[in-house]
């Protein structure tokens, strides 16, 4: 249930910022949940390489999925809100250079 909550918040998340910058709505909150789940994925080998590397390597084996779920949620959290943070400087930077300004057109009209 918690899992599904956060989706939702995620989507609607990704789907604001690609309206407010007229993108497509679905395409960016599908591409914000993928990077959600590739960054627990890769949090989690991350975490499985730490242990296998201090010799711990029954720490995987002998937790159950929500413990590991819960402590690859950070990774999943960061991916998204690095690509949500990138995605909206990227387009705030393109909405910027298409306005004309007031002296761009008394120039090219002369």
């Amino acid at each position: 249930m918690l899992g599904l909550l956060l989706i939702y918040f995620i989507w609607k998340k990704f789907a604001e910022l690609a309206v407010e910058y007229g993108k497509h709505k679905w395409g960016f909150a599908i591409l914000g949940i993928a990077i959600y789940y590739v960054g627990s994925f890769i949090g989690g080998i991350i975490i499985a390489l730490i242990s296998m590397l201090m010799g711990n390597e029954s720490f995987i084996e002998d937790q159950n999925s929500l413990v590991l779920g819960l402590i690859a949620l950070p990774f999943g959290l960061l991916a998204c809100w690095g690509l949500y943070a990138i995605l909206k400087n990227m387009w705030s930077k393109k909405l910027v250079d298409s306005i004309d300004t007031l002296d761009e057109s008394l120039i090219s009209k002369s």
